[in-house]
């Protein structure tokens, strides 16, 4: 059940990680970890969080996961606070602002791919030792569409969200023989978010996600939208689900 779940939400201080630390605090989760790389930030939101939810325990971890020792120190605080960890989301990366990739200098791509990919593998790869001890855990990563549809301005973007992919699908793999469940979200655009509002209002980009927004027939999906799919994912209904790549996209795409 959820309400005996421990919960660790990383970039959780703002936009679709707070969004899934709070659906799954009003799904009956009554234990949660943010995590953040900004400690006014971090505390800021654990505060709001905690005010909206006095009767669970809304505990904080500062530390950017795309340094491994940043990682295995995020999830051995985990352990301190809250004892185990049922399940891990990964909302981190994934704010780069699309940019052709010959007006991308050199010196940006490292970052862009630690940013969105190294930080969710060694994210997961602190957690896992204690998952594959208790035998049981479920890993939700949160990547983007970018991951299966090739788009301009998201060449490196799009290899690293299809690194997380792919990562997902054999750490699923790896990990069902130890009772441990790994999928991952791949959303188009998600408003509500600060991404959403810059990306749109960026020169280039915002006039090449003006035309997909129009694609979303069925409306633009919300960061509160995405964060409930986050919450089935994580809930027993969802037991036998692993290895999957699910996009939520309001009708941009159907793959």
């Amino acid at each position: 059940m959820l309400s005996e779940s421990r919960v660790v939400v990383t970039g959780a201080t703002a936009g679709i990680g707070r969004a899934c630390a709070e659906a799954l605090l009003a799904a009956g989760v009554r234990a949660v970890l943010i995590n953040g790389r900004d400690p006014t930030r971090a505390e800021a939101a654990r505060a709001a969080i905690q005010a909206r939810f006095p009767e669970a325990t809304v505990a904080v971890a500062i530390g950017d996961l795309a340094r491994a020792q940043d990682a295995q120190a995020v999830m051995a605080e985990a352990m301190r606070q809250l004892g185990r960890i049922d399940i891990l989301v990964n909302s981190t990366g994934g704010n780069d602002t699309p940019r052709l990739l010959h007006q991308t200098s050199v010196e940006e791509i490292p970052g862009i791919l630690e940013r969105c990919l190294f930080a969710q593998i060694l994210s997961c790869r602190a957690a896992l030792p204690y998952m594959r001890q208790a035998r049981q855990g479920t890993i939700i990563n949160i990547a983007s569409d970018a991951a299966k549809i090739p788009t301009p301005g998201e060449s490196v973007i799009g290899a690293a969200m299809a690194g997380i992919v792919m990562f997902t699908r054999g750490l699923a793999m790896e990990g069902k023989r130890d009772g441990i469940r790994a999928n991952v979200l791949t959303p188009s655009m998600t408003s509500g978010t600060d991404h959403f509002e810059r990306v749109m209002t960026d020169p280039w980009a915002g006039r090449m996600f003006a035309k997909a927004e129009k694609m979303a027939a069925l409306g633009v999906v919300s960061k509160e939208e995405l964060a409930g799919l986050v919450v089935f994912l994580a809930s027993p209904a969802a037991a036998k689900i692993t290895g999957q790549a699910i996009s939520m996209t309001g009708g941009i795409s159907a793959l």
